[in-house]
């Protein structure tokens, strides 16, 4: 995918975590200018820091359509990635209006000042596996299906969709310069998450402090990736969009069906690769939904783009684990992180992924 980024001006949202942060790594690699526009890293420590992520930095809340408009037109971008986001389900249950914001407002204030660009512009919004209504894992989750969220984070999230879909439809048609996608991804593990709230992260908390991992809903059934599964599709999306806006709309980008575990496997996984730890189950708040299976099919994705999954759930685990034994040795995690972006690439060329051709 070099020759699509190499030099051109990319704007990441959210840039400062945890998936923003992998992305700016990767992009670097590409050759791309990369700019940011995010909060501070919402834990501490964090990728961002870790890692020694290079970008032109600029720290902002989506939700200030002056300032998110401001960094858009000095930034000119070839290319935006939008991920700021409140990311949490749980955090969207004590603060409901920062999270509709921030998911909604954040999104249309970003694709506001795309369209004051008026210029050519590809964006991806990215969103996720949970802006579909709850079916109660009765089958998997389409492009078409219906968008909805008993809980305020996959609410807001699948307004941010409709809103990409308005904006799409009312100011980016055949005749716009600007082309949008959105990009709908399931759960994401890899190093260098340390949020509230999510397993891998709670896992290495509990390690730290020796005490027993507590799980509020083992039987759980997630769609389970790598983060840099989901990073390739938006990359690809991206160099696609840039050559043909019929690529233009919803896609996801999920697991395969190896990755479709619950919350107790994956962790007795994790746990194993550290060396064993013990696993509690904690009480659940009745009051606080979340859906019991989730799990989306990527046929669009594979069928178009050519994209799938390249590393089976238990390498992505191994991986993850792995990440965090280097970060706890005191490695150089950037570099760390820059050799498993390329092991990665090269199990993918091995595998055929169309993105890892010369001739992409």
């Amino acid at each position: 995918m070099r020759s699509h980024f190499a030099g051109r001006r990319v704007l990441v949202t959210g840039h400062t975590g945890f998936k923003g942060s992998w992305l700016s790594l990767w992009l670097k690699e590409l050759g791309a200018d990369v700019f940011g526009y995010a909060l501070d890293p919402a834990s501490n420590p964090d990728l961002y820091t870790l890692a020694k992520v290079a970008t032109d930095d600029v720290r902002g809340d989506v939700r200030d359509h002056a300032n998110v408009t401001a960094r858009i037109a000095a930034v000119k971008p070839d290319i935006v990635f939008h991920l700021a986001a409140q990311p949490l389900v749980r955090a969207s249950y004590d603060d409901p209006v920062g999270t509709f914001g921030t998911n909604v407002m954040g999104t249309v204030n970003v694709l506001d000042g795309v369209r004051q660009l008026e210029r050519r512009c590809i964006v991806v919004v990215v969103t996720t596996d949970k802006v579909y209504e709850d079916t109660g894992g009765t089958y998997a989750a389409r492009e078409t299906d219906p968008l909805g969220g008993a809980d305020p984070y996959s609410a807001s999230k699948a307004a941010a969709e409709i809103a990409t879909s308005a904006f799409a439809r009312s100011f980016f048609g055949p005749s716009s310069p600007v082309v949008v996608a959105s990009a709908r991804a399931g759960n994401v593990i890899g190093g260098g998450d340390f949020a509230a709230d999510r397993l891998v992260p709670d896992l290495v908390r509990a390690i730290q402090r020796k005490d027993p991992l507590t799980l509020r809903h083992p039987n759980a059934v997630r769609p389970w990736q790598h983060v840099l599964e989901p990073l390739s599709g938006y990359l690809w999306l991206a160099a696609r969009l840039d050559a043909d806006r019929s690529f233009a709309g919803g896609w996801n980008f999920g697991p395969s069906a190896d990755g479709v575990r619950t919350v107790m496997e994956i962790a007795t996984r994790a746990t194993t690769v550290l060396g064993g730890h013990p696993i509690t189950v904690g009480a659940v708040d009745p009051s606080r939904h979340e859906m019991a299976s989730l799990t989306l099919t990527t046929d669009k994705a594979r069928r178009r783009l050519g994209w799938s999954p390249v590393w089976h759930i238990d390498r992505a685990v191994d991986e993850t684990m792995e990440w965090y034994r280097a970060s706890f040795a005191g490695e150089d995690m950037h570099a760390r992180s820059l050799r498993q972006i390329a092991s990665y690439v090269k199990d993918a060329a091995a595998l055929g992924a169309p993105w890892t051709k010369e001739n992409a």
